[in-house]
């Protein structure tokens, strides 16, 4: 059986929007690790040589601070001190740097529903919409990492690295699967049915 161009085209186009959704993923990905740089620890964060740490601090700060107050409200016992670090009294912790703050998440989001197909007016309420579920989801990751942590070190590494790692790309592919079926095609729709009346 040979194949031609006309035939891969339209062998591929069921899936072109997930392909889309991969490309878009893995080159946002590497675009952030290769100009987004900072130490692991450390507080300056740089872009092409520019600091733009503010708002990784700040986000930062504000994870830590949202997952000790939930913690803390369901009866855990958790001390937020300097540098964003989560200690439980038995000297177990961990320190919320910047790299936890879900800004890399919600870019890689803004990114893929950029470069989807769909109407302006309706990504510019969904865009900002999909950035709030990113953070509140990265608060809920960190909350679990910081609950793990207490009694169950060694699980931290694979939950941090790859568990929830996946899990947070899976939701926001989720996301992307919601504006896809049930935004981008209706209005599609819709304004296609306004142009022929």
């Amino acid at each position: 059986m040979t194949f031609n161009i006309t035939s891969i085209k339209h062998f591929l186009e069921p899936y072109r929007g997930v392909i889309q959704f991969c490309v878009v993923l893995v080159v946002c990905h590497f675009f952030w690790k290769y100009t987004v740089i900072g130490e692991e620890t450390g507080d300056v964060v740089t872009f092409f040589g520019w600091n733009i740490s503010a708002p990784f601090i700040w986000m930062s700060k504000h994870v830590a601070l949202a997952a000790h107050a939930i913690i803390n409200f369901f009866g855990g016992e958790v001390q937020y001190l300097s540098n964003n670090i989560l200690r439980f009294a038995n000297g177990q912790g961990v320190q919320i740097v910047w790299s936890c703050s879900g800004i890399k998440q919600a870019y890689i989001f803004t990114c893929i529903i950029l470069f989807s197909r769909g109407s302006w007016k309706h990504k510019a309420w969904f865009i900002p919409a999909g950035v709030l579920v990113c953070f509140l989801i990265n608060i809920v990751r960190i909350i679990i990492l910081v609950v793990v942590i207490e009694n169950h070190q060694a699980a931290f590494k694979v939950l941090h690295e790859s568990v929830l790692k996946y899990i947070f790309y899976g939701i926001i592919f989720l996301m992307w699967v919601l504006w896809e079926e049930k935004i981008a095609t209706v209005n599609l729709s819709s304004e296609e049915t306004e142009k022929q009346t």
